[in-house]
């Protein structure tokens, strides 16, 4: 079983900037992706941010510019630096990691969520 632990939500003025991270725990041999999706009231979940094991990036169209992922390998972790928020960016940010366990089986994991409202 792979947990994931999210932080940085919270509440920011538009143009704004907030920091997200996510760690995995457990019995990992490696992580193949590790991205970033949210989920507004009332909407589908939608892709924020991916980055794959080779280190290529893919992001929504809605963030482009403005929001950057990375990873700390060592760590297990992926960030999400998010710049100059708007209100459209409120919504909850779910952090999700695919890769292998030590038991040799594919693992996808997915978070709790982190609660991100843009407000003046």
């Amino acid at each position: 079983q792979v947990d994931l632990l999210e932080s940085g939500g919270g509440s920011v003025q538009p143009g704004g900037s907030l920091r997200l991270s996510c760690t995995a725990s457990g019995r990992i041999t490696n992580i193949d992706h590790m991205a970033w999706y949210r989920q507004a009231a009332g909407e589908r979940r939608e892709l924020v941010a991916i980055v794959r094991a080779d280190d290529s990036l893919e992001y929504g169209d809605d963030v482009k510019g403005r929001f950057t992922i990375s990873r700390d390998n060592a760590k297990n972790m992926v960030f999400l630096q998010m710049n100059s928020l708007r209100p459209e960016d409120t919504a909850v940010y779910i952090c999700n990691v695919m890769g292998r366990a030590a038991s040799g089986s594919f693992f996808t994991s997915w978070g709790q969520g982190t609660q991100v409202t843009v407000s003046s």
